[in-house]
């Protein structure tokens, strides 16, 4: 069984920055791809960032490009998203997902594609 959990959630003023974190456990099996995705208030879950662990390709949609940085620490199965420049429209809950298998880049932002799902950090852009 495999868990995730995030942390670094919380509230920040527009144009703040703060880091979440997520770490796998419960199986020594390393993640090939790990990312983030978030859901506002009446919106579906979207897709966020997504990175290979093994050899750092990242991906990111358009919305956080630039303000974004997704990494990895493969030997501890953890992910992390460094949010800088935030906007209020940035205000959602953000869930770690991570999948064991390679996915095609086509389908890296699919929620489908992964099977584990970690029970989401709340962020607030606000003043």
């Amino acid at each position: 069984q495999v868990q995730l959990v995030e942390s670094g959630g919380g509230q920040v003023q527009p144009g703040g920055s703060l880091r979440l974190s997520c770490a796998a456990s419960g199986s020594t099996a390393t993640m090939n791809t790990m990312g983030w995705f978030r859901q506002a208030p009446g919106k579906e879950r979207e897709f966020v960032a997504a990175i290979r662990t093994s050899g750092r390709d990242t991906y990111y949609t358009d919305s956080v490009k630039g303000r974004f940085t997704i990494t990895s620490d493969k030997a501890k199965n953890s992910v992390y998203l460094q949010m800088n420049s935030l906007k209020p429209e940035d205000t959602a809950f953000y869930y770690c997902a991570a999948r064991r298998s390679r996915v095609i880049v086509s389908a890296i932002s699919m929620r489908e594609m992964y099977e584990y799902w970690g029970p989401g950090a709340q962020v607030t852009v606000s003043s």
